[in-house]
């Protein structure tokens, strides 16, 4: 028996009526997201207000930017623990983005999930492809997209340091 909780994956806002902490769950997955992200970029900000509208704008009102994707949220029991969103298809692919997990659950299996459930979300929706991009420095993320079939890929991103990668479905 294990006593690491088990994990589902769920599409955002659908989530099951037990999971009372939907949105601020996810309010919070983002918000880490984008902080530890900035922080990585050695633009460290002491807390949402001093995020990028853009990152804003996604913890404040996640209907809204993400209207025309799909959000999928791993929880562990009602906690939200982990999220990716997924983009609708253009030109036969989708984007992958917003992967996160909390780190108490990473090595897990919950990113994996994610992606897996992304993928299929993908596909449903008639991609044919999946793409991604990840800062270069995140080397144990490119080590996870490697192994679920991710190749590196012409950039389509003008930012420095980010590393553009596709997976046929």
């Amino acid at each position: 028996m294990s006593d690491q909780p088990e994990v589902a994956v769920v599409r955002w806002p659908d989530l099951a009526p037990s999971a009372g902490d939907g949105l601020d769950g996810l309010a919070g997955l983002l918000a880490a997201y984008h902080l530890r992200t900035e922080a990585e970029k050695g633009e460290p900000v002491a807390g949402v207000d001093g995020l990028p509208d853009r990152y804003r704008a996604e913890i404040t009102d996640p209907r809204s930017a993400f209207a025309d994707d799909v959000v999928l949220v791993a929880l562990a029991g009602d906690a939200a623990v982990g999220c990716v969103v997924v983009t609708r298809p253009d030109h036969g692919h989708s984007e992958v983005k917003r992967l996160w997990t909390e780190a108490e659950f990473r090595g897990r299996g919950v990113a994996s999930a994610l992606l897996g459930a992304a993928f299929a979300q993908a596909a449903e929706n008639g991609a044919d492809t999946v793409r991604l991009s990840v800062w270069k420095w995140r080397t144990g993320a490119i080590a996870l997209y490697e192994r679920l079939g991710f190749t590196v890929t012409d950039s389509w991103d003008e930012r420095e340091q980010l590393v553009c990668m596709r997976r046929a479905l």
